[in-house]
């Protein structure tokens, strides 16, 4: 099972991406479980400086954006999910 980690520290919009990467991991089926990291320094060891961000299995795929529901589901089809 490949994670799909939200990163933010609870602000609005980490909130929303949050709804958003549920709502498009479950088009994936049991393939992803969705992560939430509120932790700073966490955030940090991602090396990435805004908020909110979208990572695979550690592996940044956005950072400072709010992406939609289909951005997030092509993104995970790009990464063969």
């Amino acid at each position: 099972m490949k994670k799909l980690q939200v990163l933010g520290t609870g602000c609005p919009k980490c909130k929303k991406l949050t709804e958003h990467a549920t709502e498009a991991a479950a088009g994936f089926g049991a393939a992803l479980e969705v992560v939430k990291v509120e932790d700073i320094n966490e955030i940090i060891s991602f090396g990435i400086m805004q908020t909110p961000g979208l990572a695979l299995d550690g592996k940044v795929l956005s950072a400072g954006k709010l992406l939609s529901v289909s951005e997030i589901t092509e993104l995970l089809k790009k990464q063969g999910v």
